[in-house]
Parts: C-alpha cells; structure tokens; sequence
C-alpha cells in the first residue's frame, strides 16, 4: 500500500468481498496517510460500478479463491475502459505437484481456494480469447498477467 503514495493523482478503489478485510486495510491507509483509496466490501462477480469505469482492474491472489469465476472474469472485463489494463496474479494447478498438493489438502477444504483452477495454458487461452494483448508468465504456482482491453466497444470479444 506505500506505493499508492506515489500516484497522487490516481484515484484507488479497494474492493474484497471481507468486511473486516476491507476495515482493516482502511485502518492501515489512515495510518500511512493515503488519501486517494476507497474501500468497499464487494462481490467481483456482481460489481456495483457502471460498464468501462476503471483504466485499470489489479487483482492480486483472488482468482483461485472466486466461488463463480467465469462471473468474475465477466464483470472484471465489464468495468474496463476500451484500451484499459488488467493485471495480476493468482495460483494455477499443474505447475508444482507439491503446491497441487497442499491446495487439495489444506486450501481448499478450509474454502481458502475453491475450485475450478486455471492451468496456464486455460488462463492464456482465456485471457487471450477477451483482451487484445496478453503478456503472462508463470513462476511456480503463479500466473502473472497484463492484459489490454480493445479500444473498440466490446473489447476483444
């Protein structure tokens, strides 16, 4: 969250479907200072913004953890402005079988993690499939992407 105090001019929306994730990270953003972040406890795949809202979605370890994910990558590519940016990272199965492992056992049943999982091959087809350019790489278990919206209305679609 410091890095925020470098854009300035950027106006930040925090979203996370926990409350009490949202209150403490508002918590943490009083404390450095921040001005220019909103928190709002939502569910990503039914977004409360209008279509082409964002110049910009970021979205950090949340995929694999979304119960309705194709609503979730729907209502993501909804909120982007034509030629906007979406970024991230999540876990993806079949890269280590002992990460594989510990999501199966432990992560999922505890419903940190609900599946289905992406592979990076079903990710990049995905991605690709909605957006225009797609850069992605994998390490380890993570899948890191950017991808840009189309400048036309409906994108890559």
């Amino acid at each position: 969250m410091p890095v925020y105090r470098n854009i300035k001019r950027a106006d930040i929306t925090c979203l996370d479907y926990s409350a009490e994730m949202m209150r403490t990270a508002q918590h943490r953003a009083e404390r450095l200072g921040l001005k220019n972040v909103e928190f709002l406890q939502g569910d990503v795949g039914a977004l409360a913004f209008k279509d082409k809202y964002f110049d910009i979605v970021l979205s950090l370890n949340g995929f694999h953890a979304f119960p309705n994910k194709d609503a979730a990558y729907h209502e993501t590519f909804r909120v982007i402005k034509p030629g906007g940016f979406f970024c991230g990272c999540f876990y993806i199965k079949g890269e280590n079988p002992r990460t594989d492992w510990f999501i199966q056992h432990f992560y999922k049943p505890k419903g940190f993690f609900t599946p289905p999982f992406e592979t990076g091959e079903t990710l990049k087809n995905r991605l690709e499939l909605m957006y225009a350019d797609v850069t992605m790489a994998t390490v380890k278990s993570m899948a890191c992407f950017c991808c840009k919206k189309g400048e036309s209305e409906l994108g890559n679609l």
